[in-house]
């Protein structure tokens, strides 16, 4: 028999591990419901003509498909058979499979929205906290099997939606304490590009290259799009763009030096800027900046788009996303603006977890921990136990009566902050003994001030 494990790229959360995801989930869930958000979910599977042609050439690449059911049925094992020559010479084929794993959420939210257009109320705000696979090749903060957290705007193109979501971005990565560096592009600036490089085809190629620009460096850049055909003098353009530096003006004042004769240049810089002058009072501590090396190569984007890496550490992009203008036209919808942000909780996770962010009494699942001393003391104990319960007080009995120094060991190894003894004397004065394990005190209390205690905790953790 073989070793039991996991397929590469996916993972098992111990339950420290569930306790600070909860927390970033929490977080982020908050503050979206702050800011006018509802929730949503969509099913895991997609048909799989909803995503294909969404994300690009190389993000097609990534979509796990999915076997139809019925494949051994021996009607269908000759189609079956063809099927899967087609999917080998790099065809996909209704025959082998029609559906998908998800990729991302922004396409089935555009999916919903486009069956649902007629009954929902726009501008639409949602969220949505749902895991999404991609068939990647895992490594650090990059996995198979992972959760996203969305929230877009749907119905509206007010740049007051991106100066929400840039302040959105602020607001829970000060609550979670962790630094950010947030940046922002507009697609419109990398579009007047590649029409000073040769045309809008060479959008994409210009776009999917840059994307890569942190992966694999200039060198490697330039030679793509040499292999792609770009001219050498249009390549040498993209060079001066790519080392545009400064503070946010001073990016800028040089792009138009670069650019300004194209009005789409003009029109991405004006929206950068309104958004900026409209966030700024309100960011805090956040740094935001323009870069105009962010491309972030999905096809669907169309207007400001938004990065977030954190501070401190290496690791890929903690956030992103942008402006997508005509999302759900992909669905026979057309007009329907929106923009969205999404949070990798995964890369949050780890990030958190290298610089020591997570507060101390997230595994403090089990406050109190009542020892067992006797069938009659344990009666009692039990009953304590269902009144704290009720006064949403977690608590435990332990599950049978044992020397103190293992039931001391359990209440240690699952971090409970709390012990009650309540042996034979008092169970007869109608009081138990209260230890704090972390300080080593203790003092004896009745129910009424063992609740009103655990309720003051509550309000005051540091007790």
């Amino acid at each position: 028999m073989s070793k039991p494990g996991l397929p590469q790229g996916t993972r098992d959360f111990s339950a420290t591990v569930v306790q600070r995801r909860q927390y970033i989930f929490q977080t982020i869930r908050r503050v979206f419901e702050t800011y006018g958000f509802q929730p949503l979910e969509t099913p895991a599977m997609e048909n799989l003509e909803t995503l294909m042609g969404k994300y690009g050439e190389e993000g097609d690449q990534l979509i796990f498909k999915i076997l139809n059911n019925g494949l051994a049925n021996p009607d269908k094992a000759d189609r079956s058979r063809a099927a899967l020559e087609n999917v080998l010479a790099g065809k996909s084929s209704k025959d082998l499979t029609e559906r998908a794993l998800r990729y991302d959420l922004t396409i089935p939210f555009a999916r919903y929205v486009a069956m649902n257009h007629g009954q929902l109320t726009f501008p639409f705000k949602r969220y949505q906290v749902q895991p999404v696979w991609r068939a990647d090749r895992p490594q650090k903060g990059r996995y198979r099997e992972f959760y996203q957290c969305d929230a877009d705007i749907v119905g509206s193109s007010s740049l007051q939606n991106e100066t929400e979501l840039v302040l959105l971005y602020a607001a829970v990565f000060q609550a979670l304490q962790l630094p950010i560096t947030l940046k922002l592009n507009n697609r419109k600036v990398l579009a007047a590009l590649a029409q000073t490089c040769g045309g809008p085809e060479w959008m994409v190629p210009i776009s999917v290259a840059i994307d890569k620009l942190d992966k694999i460096g200039w060198e490697k850049v330039a030679a793509e799009l040499e292999n792609k055909g770009l001219p050498a003098a249009a390549i040498e353009k993209i060079k001066t763009y790519l080392s545009i530096s400064g503070n946010n003006a001073q990016k800028a004042t040089a792009m138009r030096a670069l650019l300004g004769s194209e009005a789409q240049a003009e029109t991405g810089l004006a929206e950068l800027e309104t958004i900026l002058a409209q966030a700024q009072p309100f960011w805090g501590n956040t740094t935001v900046e323009l870069d105009f090396t962010l491309a972030r190569g999905l096809n669907y984007y169309t207007g400001t788009i938004f990065e977030v890496k954190a501070q401190g550490v290496q690791m890929g992009s903690i956030g992103g996303g942008g402006r997508y203008d005509d999302l759900t036209g992909l669905f026979g919808v057309p007009n329907l603006p929106g923009v969205g942000i999404s949070f990798g909780v995964d890369r949050i996770y780890d990030v958190m977890e290298e610089l020591a962010l997570f507060p101390t009494t997230l595994a403090e699942t089990t406050q109190l921990l009542f020892f067992h001393l006797g069938q009659k003391e344990a009666a009692e104990a039990f009953r304590w136990m269902q009144t704290l319960r009720a006064a949403g007080i977690a608590t435990e009995l332990f599950h049978e009566q044992q020397k103190f120094d293992k039931q001391f060991r359990y209440a240690e190894k699952k971090q409970i902050p709390f012990v009650a003894i309540l042996g034979s004397d008092e169970l007869a004065a109608g009081k138990i003994v209260l230890k704090n394990l972390s300080q080593g005190s203790q003092s004896n209390m009745g129910l009424e001030d063992l609740l009103l205690f655990f309720q003051q905790r509550a309000e005051n953790p540091s007790r």
